[in-house]
């Protein structure tokens, strides 16, 4: 899978172009703003746009969706249904947090656990891994050994929990159960900040709680 990263808005949020080689087929992965700057990185990827895929409903990973969705007529995919208040919530969200005005909206489709979405010649595997928000995803290459983890694991941290509906406990569950038993190889692209794996960080975390 080839992947390009583009750090957006003022919380540098990570948005990432997931591409098959062979197709060209690309995912729009967590547009939280700037679309201009998202477009033209697809055009300097040559990619073939084929869908947007949000890992949660935070304003700063979803904000370009709608109109990004509308110039390249590409559907919205996920996250899991239980962030659907979040979605719903997008004006309170953009005031909170000084963002342009943002209007509500909800995904063409939300995501279930253990679904597969197909890109190109490439397989994504949906994990629903609550805790940040409760129908927060993370999307697996198996094959690639690469995951995008959104704001569930970041290197050297993990994601907050003091927003409406978080679980401290239920995200490091997710963590623990859901994401190091893919195993310690695995490359991941957090929501922001710089990649990391998720054997570095099963070792090294200080906020995960059991290392070894």
């Amino acid at each position: 899978m080839d992947y390009r990263i583009i750090p957006v808005t003022p919380f540098r949020q990570n948005c990432t172009l997931l591409r098959c080689p062979q197709t060209r087929a690309t995912a729009i992965v967590d547009p939280g703003g700037e679309p201009e700057r998202i477009i033209a990185a697809l055009n300097q990827m040559d990619a073939e746009p084929a869908m947007i895929l949000l890992t949660h409903g935070h304003l700063d990973h979803v904000g370009a969706a709608p109109p990004l969705a509308r110039r390249l007529g590409l559907p919205i995919i996920g996250p899991h249904p239980d962030d659907a208040f979040w979605f719903d919530a997008l004006p309170q969200q953009a005031q909170l947090f000084g963002f342009p005005s943002q209007p509500a909206f909800r995904p063409d489709r939300w995501l279930d656990d253990a679904e597969t979405i197909d890109l190109g010649h490439r397989q994504l595997e949906v994990l629903h891994c609550p805790g940040h928000t409760p129908g927060h995803v993370v999307l697996f290459d198996a094959d690639a050994r690469l995951a995008q983890v959104g704001d569930v694991l970041f290197a050297g941290g993990i994601g907050r929990t003091d927003f409406p509906r978080g679980s401290h406990a239920q995200l490091i569950n997710s963590i623990r159960e859901r994401l190091f038993p893919l195993g310690d190889d695995v490359r991941f692209i957090p929501g922001h900040g710089p990649m990391s794996t998720f054997g570095e960080e099963r070792r090294t975390n200080p906020f995960i709680g059991t290392h070894g």
